[in-house]
């Protein structure tokens, strides 16, 4: 019996942090976009319900796949099982300008 993947999705989109759960992650065709299809949301087996997460299965309810920006990805991890998905605000940012992500030290000025 083979073993279905399920991935972990974190990226950047309109001042939220989004984290979902898909079946398939992949580079797209259009240059600088990764393709998600099949995504998995939790089942409504208790009376309590986590607002983001129907958030999440309302805004991509009708959605075969979806195209995200490269440089809006912060993680892709395979899990083991399925978490939550949740919208969060990003945390403590009163700015509109965001830091780019980059590698290495700063070179100080002389």
């Amino acid at each position: 019996m083979s073993k279905k993947q399920i991935y972990r999705i974190t990226f950047a989109n309109q001042d939220a942090v989004y984290e979902i759960y898909a079946r398939k992650v992949s580079e797209s065709e259009m240059f600088g976009f990764l393709e998600i299809e099949e995504f998995v949301f939790g089942e409504n087996t208790s009376l309590v319900v986590d607002p983001s997460e129907e958030r999440l299965k309302l805004e991509f309810s009708h959605v075969k796949r979806t195209f995200i920006p490269m440089h809006s990805v912060f993680r892709i991890d395979e899990v083991d099982k399925q978490g939550v998905a949740k919208v969060r605000d990003m945390a403590g940012n009163d700015s509109k300008v965001s830091m780019f992500p980059v590698s290495g030290k700063r070179k100080e000025r002389e």
